[in-house]
């Protein structure tokens, strides 16, 4: 990206959008620009608390009464000689026709000279009039360079400032995501809170960065302390699962293999995928990071959704490798490009962006998905590419069914041999796996209410009670299993088994 700037200044380029949180950042990358060119450019920065003030001069240095957009737009247009105008959070005015105006008027007066305005935001908003002018770029988080020389100066502050490798790679991959502020931050609360900085203090870091990842309300970082043995059945996803266990190591590139795109999991609801989804990031030993679709979604400005969803996006690159979470995706992005309609054409540009996405991401995102209703979900979504694999969860098989009541049961007791686990599965015939953990919960509350241990009648009881999502949503269950058998694979194995030998 500094690149990338570089030759668009040197190339006269007279208005680059430069999207940022990190002011103090983005601006000395700059100025360091200005100091390698042949002609030195001045550069000057506007806020709208102070207008315009020269780089590096206190703030009382004014040069005018610039603090108006308008009256700083026009100032800069009369310069004569070369400069860089740094326009700080113009984003709340760029939709005033005066400002679009100005702007449009400096981009036409900059012609064939060294002039450059950036404008600098945490949002980008661009309004029509400007987009055939305007440069965007996304001003990336810091590197582990960076985040180095962030580190090696607070080490200088502790009692023990020599560190080994491997604890200095490990603090490192730690702030991966977070801005060189926020990184600074939390190796200082590090510091502070144990006296030192070694590999004990990662937990820390990681902790505090938790904590700023939650902040935005947009991504969620999830930690899971059941494993994938806690799933019952599914025996034929789990093996594809721990077949690339190790697939986003150095190992992997070495032999060949690209990174894994993501998987998509279709199925009945209840039946384990959010579950299998959460387990999976233990089982690779990768960081999972929630996407909530509903709060990326945001009508008070316009665009703002969008850059909800590139900062997103962008955070979860940052710290990658990682698992992207997004549950019931056939909600997130129903209707896909033909819903936008109602909402001024946001969610087909989310949707849209979104895709893209998908498609050219680098970075090593395994984006993980789950719906519940197949024909809701766009079909861009689902044809080859977008996903490595999409897999179908379907009610558990009787085998399945014993496991999951096995696994739940020994949850609740050590000593589980006095149910019968075969008469339990046959009785729960169309259960889900969260039907069956329901029907246990509800028969250990009859039985606790009168003050006794609960038994398999307890059991039997609170399942003939229930009337499983199986009958009552019949059509859709059946709907859904004759999409799946011929366009998914089966996540059971035996139902995986029949089907090869039916081929």
């Amino acid at each position: 990206m500094q690149e990338e700037l570089n030759i668009l200044i040197q190339a006269q380029y007279p208005l680059i959008y430069l999207v940022t949180p990190e002011e103090e950042r983005a601006e000395q990358a700059v100025y360091r620009l200005s100091e390698d060119y042949a002609e030195r450019r001045r550069i000057f920065v506007w806020t709208v608390t102070h207008g315009i003030i020269e780089y590096g001069q206190p703030r009382q240095m004014t040069l005018h009464n610039t603090v108006s957009p308008e009256a700083a737009l026009e100032w800069v247009v009369r310069q004569t000689e070369s400069g860089i105008y740094i326009f700080k959070d113009l984003h709340p005015f760029i939709d005033g026709a005066v400002v679009t105006r100005w702007l449009r008027d400096a981009i036409a007066s900059f012609k064939n000279s060294q002039k450059t305005i950036i404008l600098m935001s945490p949002v980008q908003q661009v309004p029509i009039e400007l987009e055939k002018e305007v440069v965007v770029l996304d001003y990336p988080l810091p590197n582990m360079a960076e985040l180095n020389q962030v580190l090696s100066a607070q080490l200088q502050n502790t009692k023990n400032s020599r560190i080994d490798t491997e604890a200095r790679e490990k603090l490192l991959k730690a702030a991966l995501g977070l801005t060189k502020d926020e990184a600074e931050k939390v190796y200082r609360k590090a510091r502070v809170k144990s006296g030192r900085l070694t590999k004990e203090e990662v937990e820390i870091v990681l902790s505090e960065k938790k904590q700023l990842i939650r902040r935005n309300g947009i991504l969620e970082y999830i930690e899971e302390d059941e494993t994938i043995d806690s799933v019952g059945g599914l025996e034929e996803l789990k093996i594809w699962l721990r077949q690339r266990s190790n697939a986003f190591t150095e190992r992997a590139r070495e032999y060949g293999l690209p990174q894994p795109k993501g998987m998509l999991i279709l199925g009945v609801p209840g039946c384990g995928k959010s579950l299998i989804a959460k387990t999976t990031s233990r089982l690779w030993g990768l960081p999972l990071l929630r996407l909530d679709m509903g709060r990326v979604y945001d009508g008070s400005m316009v665009g703002r959704s969008e850059a909800n969803l590139r900062s997103a996006l962008k955070t979860a690159e940052s710290i990658s490798p990682a698992i992207l979470f997004i549950d019931e995706l056939d909600k997130a992005f129903a209707g896909g490009a033909g819903s936008g309609d109602s909402d001024g054409g946001t969610s087909s540009r989310i949707f849209g962006s979104f895709l893209t996405w998908m498609q050219e991401k680098t970075s090593p995102v395994f984006v993980m998905a789950t719906a519940n209703r197949v024909e809701r979900l766009p079909g861009e979504f689902l044809r080859k590419g977008r996903f490595d694999e999409i897999f179908f969860v379907d009610l558990p098989t009787p085998q399945e069914k014993q496991d999951i009541f096995r696994i739940h049961l020994s949850k609740r007791r050590s000593e589980i041999a006095r149910f019968d686990l075969e008469q339990l599965a046959k009785i729960s015939e169309g259960f889900s796996g969260a039907e069956i953990e329901q029907a246990i919960i509800a028969a250990m509350y009859d039985a606790f209410a009168q003050d006794r241990e609960f038994t398999q009648l307890d059991i039997i009881a609170a399942i003939k009670a229930t009337l499983p999502l199986s009958r009552t949503m019949l059509e859709q269950v059946t709907a859904l299993r004759d999409w799946a058998r011929q366009r998914a694979r089966t996540a059971s194995a035996s139902v995986a088994e029949y089907q090869r030998l039916e081929f």
